[in-house]
């Protein structure tokens, strides 16, 4: 959501994805915000532990396919 609203073209700290998330009425713990940003495969992150920024990979194109699971066949 935050990523096709362009929330990520600029670096940005956990506090202010927090901040923000918590304005729409989204509040997670540190550690399940942390978690999803980290599993997320179009931001980046910098910064030293507990100080991570955030950035997006790729510009938002409307494609959902970089947030969607795969799915994996059984044999």
């Amino acid at each position: 959501m935050l990523w096709g609203e362009g929330f990520f073209r600029a670096w940005r700290s956990a506090n202010a994805i927090d901040t923000h998330l918590g304005k729409i009425d989204h509040h997670f713990s540190p550690f399940e915000l942390g978690m999803a940003l980290k599993r997320a495969r179009y931001l980046t992150r910098r910064g030293t532990r507990g100080r991570y920024e955030y950035i997006q990979k790729y510009p938002f194109s409307g494609d959902d396919s970089l947030t969607k699971g795969r799915v994996r066949k059984r044999k």
